[in-house]
């Protein structure tokens, strides 16, 4: 009889450990996983400022491309020629604030 008490004492003690590995690996799984939501978060915010960046940037190179067609027409030409170079045409008539 004594051994059959020793035998339900430990299977008893072996359920007790087997239990406190699983509720710790369920503590550090747990953990893991607040950490990569965490992690996901950050990433998704840092998606969003990096696809907002890349519009301000796409919009920068239409303006740009924009810019490099007008500075291959005449009208660029005649722009800069009147704005730095106070030039005009014969027939026009120029008055000057004093």
């Amino acid at each position: 009889m004594r051994s059959k008490k020793r035998k339900k004492k430990k299977s008893g003690s072996g359920k007790i450990c087997i239990s406190c590995i699983a509720l710790a690996v369920m503590v550090i799984l747990s953990v893991q996983i607040v950490r990569l939501y965490h992690q996901d978060q950050e990433y998704q915010q840092e998606q969003q400022e990096l696809e907002a960046q890349l519009e301000d940037e796409q919009q920068r190179s239409e303006d740009l491309e924009e810019r490099q067609e007008y500075v291959g027409t005449d009208q660029y030409v005649e722009d800069v020629a009147r704005s730095k170079l106070g030039m005009v045409y014969q027939d026009e008539i120029l008055f000057k604030e004093e």
